[in-house]
C-alpha cells in the first residue's frame, strides 16, 4: 500500500496497540501503521527532519493519557504547525470526561471517541475508523 495511507497511532497501552494492529491487519492496513508510545515519540516523528521528505500520515489516532507529553499537548503542537495543522486527528481514549472532550475539540480534534472495553466492539470501532478516514475521507491537501 502507498505511503500516502500511513496512519500514526499514538498509544502507550501494549494491549490496545495489539488490538488496533489486529483490526487494521484484518483490513489489510497493518504495514502502514507507525506507533508512537508516548507524546514525545509522536512529536519527534511528526516534526523530524526525515519526515519532511515523506508524506505526512493521513490520520492520527491519539490517546490522551500518555507518558512524558499528554495527548492534548501533542494536539496543541500539531495544530500550531503550518505543516501539520490540518492533519485529521481522532482522539481515541478511555476518558469520557466532559472537560477532556471540550479541550480536545477546542484544540481542533476532528473526532473524539471513547475506547470500548469489549474486544469485539473495540475491533469494530478501529475498523470503522480505518474505513472512513483511510478510504472514504478526502485528506487535506499537503502544504
Amino acid at each position: 500500500m502507498a505511503a500516502k495511507n500511513t496512519l500514526l497511532l499514538v498509544e502507550d497501552n501494549l494491549d490496545e496497540i495489539e488490538l488496533a494492529l489486529l483490526a487494521f491487519e484484518q483490513m489489510g492496513l497493518r504495514e502502514n501503521i507507525v506507533i508512537a508510545r508516548d507524546g514525545v515519540e509522536a512529536i519527534n516523528y511528526l516534526f523530524s527532519e526525515n519526515l519532511k521528505l515523506e508524506p505526512l500520515p493521513v490520520l492520527i489516532l491519539l490517546d490522551l493519557k500518555l507518558p512524558r507529553i499528554d495527548g492534548l499537548e501533542v494536539l496543541r503542537q500539531i495544530r500550531s504547525n503550518a505543516r501539520t495543522q490540518f492533519l485529521p486527528v481522532v482522539i481515541l481514549t478511555t476518558s469520557n470526561e466532559e472537560s477532556d472532550r471540550l479541550q480536545g475539540y477546542s484544540l481542533g480534534c476532528n473526532s473524539y471517541i471513547c475506547k470500548p472495553v469489549d474486544y469485539d466492539q473495540f475491533v469494530h470501532v478501529i475498523q470503522q475508523l480505518g474505513m472512513y478516514w483511510l478510504t472514504i475521507n478526502s485528506p487535506p491537501p499537503t502544504p
